[in-house]
């Protein structure tokens, strides 16, 4: 299970940098900003994920002690 959730963790902080990414290159050429916007609300929900597996790991970790 803790190789999973790593895993996980592993793609959705690909996923945040890549949308990240993409928000900071259409702010760059300057894009829609309902894009921006929109790309924005994906990366807050992204690291929302992200840092709910990073609490799992971290309770199973203390789990095992």
């Amino acid at each position: 299970m803790k190789t999973l959730l790593t895993v996980f963790l592993i793609l959705a902080l690909v996923a945040v940098a890549v949308v990240l990414l993409m928000g900071v290159v259409g702010m760059l050429r300057g894009g829609d900003p309902q894009r921006s916007n929109k790309l924005m609300r994906w990366r807050v929900g992204l690291q929302a994920v992200a840092l709910a597996i990073v609490a799992l790991l971290m309770l199973m970790l203390k789990s095992m002690d």
